[in-house]
């Protein structure tokens, strides 16, 4: 089998490559990413050398480019990581967010459709349900709840399951969408909230947290989710919605004060900041469905999953600085510029 995997150089994308690649060693892998600010094509350095990947350079909306990838490689399967995804840059820049999420969708599934694969699937977000009240722990998202989006960045991502959804029922498209809770764990960009803290708390930098940090979020440990999406690939039913849940509900300021304690650092270094606008109070899934169909329920406790992701990030420090002085950037350059 050989799998398209866009946006392969990001966080969530670049781990289901390192899954796939160890679980499926017979698989081909073909990874397609822009490299924008998120994408780092470093992370997926240990694969450069095997002779079942591939990397290109190329963005998902630039039909002409994807149209001539998919005429090379022919993928068996596609899957779609590639996203614009952190909320606050589609506040500032909304544009940037269609252009990627529903247009970089819309062109794939064209091409889907013009060269025939076994499956595409979409990896969407919890944020297309809208939030749950602090004061309801009783309810969670299922694949039944009804779309409610609370930023540029859920609606973009809610349109593009829209467009999945009517591929295949117009054109028989096999799609597949899972939406997931917040991931977390190894390689993810320093402007998410763990790898935020951790980074800053490391250097005594002020650890900056929305409102007063009441708002809950469902932790996944992103190998879990990755499990779950070659479990969709292997064995879901085409046309169908699956939701990925980690069943580790937290409040932000839990999550900060204990990875003050984890780095033992002062909790002086909190300070609360204007909340974010339009910001979703509860996020929580109930992946009932998921487990049910599929067998599949989330392996990794948010107490051990925590500690193995600050200890990465204690191990990996040459990874994560190099983002954060914008060094990354010329890696592909440095690599390839002279090819």
């Amino acid at each position: 089998m050989k799998i398209l995997v866009t946006g392969g150089a990001g966080f969530i994308g670049s781990n289901f490559i390192f899954y796939i690649e160890k679980k499926h060693p017979e698989y081909e892998l073909v990874c397609l990413d822009k490299l924008t600010y998120a994408g780092n094509l470093a992370t997926l350095a240990p694969m450069m050398d095997r002779l079942n990947f591939k990397f290109i350079r190329g963005d998902i909306a630039d039909q002409e480019a994807v149209f001539d990838i998919f005429e090379t490689e022919k993928p068996d399967v596609v899957v779609n990581f590639a996203a614009e995804s952190h909320v606050d840059r589609s506040i500032e820049a909304p544009g940037i967010f269609l252009q990627t999420n529903v247009i970089g969708t819309q062109v794939l599934l064209d091409a889907c459709r013009s060269y025939g694969i076994q499956r595409y699937h979409q990896v969407s977000t919890d944020e297309v349900y809208g939030d749950l009240p602090l004061d309801r722990p009783d309810l969670f998202f299922t694949e039944q709840t009804p779309l409610h989006t609370s930023s540029p960045y859920s609606a973009s991502k809610a349109s593009a399951d829209l467009l999945c959804n009517a591929y295949q029922r117009t054109y028989g498209l096999p799609i597949t969408i899972s939406r997931c809770s917040n991931n977390y764990g190894p390689y993810q960009f320093p402007e998410k909230l763990i790898p935020l803290m951790i980074a800053n708390a490391l250097a005594d930098k002020p650890l900056p947290v929305y409102g007063e940090g009441l708002n809950v979020r469902d932790w996944l440990y992103v190998e879990d989710h990755c499990a779950a999406i070659d479990l969709i690939l292997e064995s879901g039913q085409a046309g169908q919605v699956y939701n990925i849940g980690g069943h580790n509900e937290m409040k932000n300021i839990d999550i900060v004060k204990l990875i003050c304690k984890a780095l033992d650092k002062p909790e002086r270094l909190i300070t609360y900041v204007t909340d974010r606008k339009g910001h979703d109070m509860r996020y929580a899934i109930d992946p009932t469905f998921i487990h049910e169909k599929l067998g599949w329920l989330p392996e990794t406790k948010f107490e051990a999953g925590i500690q193995r992701t600050i200890q990465w990030y204690l191990d990996n420090q040459d990874w994560w600085t190099e983002i954060v002085n914008g060094e990354y950037q010329s890696y592909y350059e440095r690599m390839y510029g002279n090819r």
